[in-house]
């Protein structure tokens, strides 16, 4: 989004797919707390809202879709 991330994703070590997504405030409290979810390394360490899911059964592929919206629509509100 405008030379702007707003998803990351990849193959760790044991060539596990994650995916790291930019959430809201609200989002990253809840979502932090859930198994096979993480505040994502580097970036939330930073203060970011970023959180990382490391395994599909921590969400399913509909509500990932609806947080990579939902990331996309906020790195674009940063834009303007």
């Amino acid at each position: 989004v405008g030379n702007k991330v707003f998803a990351v994703g990849g193959w760790d070590q044991g060539q596990q797919l994650f995916v790291t997504f930019k959430c809201s405030d609200i989002a990253y409290d809840v979502l932090k707390e859930q198994p096979g979810l993480r505040p994502a390394p580097y970036l939330a360490s930073r203060g970011m809202t970023w959180i990382q899911r490391r395994t599909s059964q921590s969400m399913d592929d509909a509500a990932l879709k609806d947080y990579l919206r939902e990331s996309h629509r906020l790195v674009a509100l940063k834009l303007t």
